[in-house]
């Protein structure tokens, strides 16, 4: 599905200078860079919308753009030989995604809500590096970042049970709504109980039960589909540590 709107950026949205573009500048890929990199950036960049559930890109397609989250969120993800869906990552506003393998996009990028991105042309974006080391060095930062949550997944995957993952997943979402200045609690969840089962390894039977289950302990409340409220959060992160 084609994005709602393609529109350049006026001012400098998105790079922590004032603009009504601007939903996230504090915490957005061009905050912080000095005025003369914001300039370099913003003549560049483009504002494109998308509609829930559209497909931003496709695993393997030519990777010809970055996005920075604006507004909404994403949800990244890669399908296996045998059909199953594999999600990777759930993204929010100020986070940054489309880095590419080999020339092409690494995984499928579909948006959760509607979304508002900051979309950074690649071609143009690799002359801006020639002259620019402050913004080539804050890339190489958010690759770091994506290959440590890579590494967290792995673990998340492989070592914990259906409990301390979902329990992993709650306090994961509530540190993440700090880090972009929301409440610790109550969070959002954009995304679906199969969209849950498929970045936890698990049915969506077994999170459905398990959400249950601490609604029931009292650990939790789920006052709606798309949100919860962490009642004792102490009390999950001990569960999520395999206490």
């Amino acid at each position: 599905m084609p994005p709602l709107d393609d529109a350049p950026v006026r001012g400098h949205g998105g790079f922590g200078l004032s603009c009504v573009h601007c939903f996230v500048s504090d915490s957005a890929f061009c905050a912080g860079l000095p005025a003369n990199d914001v300039q370099r950036l913003s003549a560049i960049v483009s504002q494109v919308q998308f509609a829930a559930h559209a497909t931003i890109f496709e695993e393997g397609e030519q990777a010809g753009f970055l996005y920075s989250i604006a507004g909404g969120s994403v949800k990244l993800y890669k399908l296996l030989p045998d059909g199953r869906r594999q999600i990777t990552a759930f993204l929010f506003p100020g986070e940054f995604f489309g880095l590419a393998l080999d020339g092409g996009y690494a995984y499928t990028a579909e948006a959760l809500t509607p979304v508002v991105l900051c979309r950074f042309p690649r071609r143009k974006l690799d002359l801006v590096l020639e002259n620019a080391p402050r913004i080539e060095k804050r890339l190489l930062g958010l690759a770091i970042n994506e290959l440590a949550a890579a590494h967290e997944q792995m673990l998340l995957l492989g070592r914990k049970t259906a409990r301390e993952k979902v329990a992993t997943f709650l306090m994961m979402l509530s540190r993440r709504a700090e880090r972009r200045g929301l409440p610790a609690t109550p969070i959002a969840l954009p995304m679906g109980r199969t969209d849950i089962a498929d970045y936890l390894g698990l049915t969506i039977e077994t999170v459905s039960r398990t959400l249950t289950q601490f609604k029931r302990e009292g650990v939790i409340a789920l006052p709606d589909a798309g949100h919860a409220e962490l009642l004792v959060p102490q009390q999950l992160c001990c569960i999520a540590e395999g206490g």
